[in-house]
């Protein structure tokens, strides 16, 4: 009993020792693992840092480029299309004179059977004069006629966006009061204009229906007018009275 005893010791003293030295290794490998899941997570950090930064960067300037959208012209992108096609199209002149070939004809062939088709139709259905129907529908029109005359120098505008740059498209903050000297040439082809219009006035002249059968109540013609005038701006409140005259019942 004694030996075995004895030799049971020295295993007993063994099995500590590995206890002993597994004990800070796990320790480490703890140690380990906690600092590599704090670097995954500072790491993880240090990306939605920089995303959140990126994304702060790109809504201030979407929020800057929504305010100069809001203050530009409420139809800016239209004029600006229309002049980006109408460049277009001065290039595409140029082009064709240095070819010697014939513009319009080059467009057409590059016009689909099918667009030219719709185009007809459009312009069948369109009717560009509906009569008189109010003081503002004419003004319109006039206004519309006016402006289809209107021929942009391109060259001159280049050469104004050349000078100014940006200046040249206004903003709510631009001050063009004054800054604007017309040429000359613009002044005498709106003094044209004007001219033409004025001699077009007088040759006007609307048939105006005559009824026989209406009452005279004027002495002349001058006084006929006002008495039309009268009637057109005073009638419905004078009506019962004028009736009470005619009837001779009036108090």
């Amino acid at each position: 009993m004694a030996a075995a005893g004895g030799l049971g010791a020295p295993d007993g003293g063994g099995s500590s020792g590995s206890e002993d030295e597994a004990g800070p290794c796990a320790a480490a490998a703890a140690a380990a693992a906690a600092a590599q899941k704090r670097e995954e997570r500072l790491r993880k950090f240090r990306e939605l840092h920089m995303k959140r930064n990126e994304a702060r960067k790109l809504n201030h300037q979407e929020v800057v480029e929504e305010d100069k959208r809001l203050k530009l012209p409420a139809n800016w992108e239209a004029k600006k299309a229309r002049l980006e096609w109408e460049l277009k199209v001065q290039e595409k002149k140029k082009e064709c004179a240095a070819k010697g070939e014939d513009y319009e004809r080059v467009k057409l062939l590059e016009i689909s059977a099918e667009d030219a088709e719709r185009w007809e139709r459009k312009k069948k259905r369109k009717n560009p004069d509906l009569g008189f129907s109010d003081y503002a529908a004419a003004q319109l029109r006039q206004y519309q006629r006016l402006t289809r005359q209107i021929k942009p120098d391109l060259e001159q505008y280049e050469k104004l966006k050349e000078q100014y740059g940006e200046a040249l498209y206004p903003t709510s903050d631009s001050l063009l009061h004054g800054s604007h000297v017309p040429a000359k040439e613009g002044i005498d082809r709106m003094v044209a204009d004007l001219e033409k219009q004025i001699e077009k006035r007088e040759k006007y002249s609307r048939r105006r229906p005559y009824n026989d059968d209406a009452d005279i109540d004027y002495i002349n013609e001058r006084n006929a007018k006002f008495n039309k005038k009268a009637e057109r701006f005073y009638g419905k409140y004078t009506a019962e009275i004028k009736q009470n005259l005619e009837r001779g019942t009036a108090v």
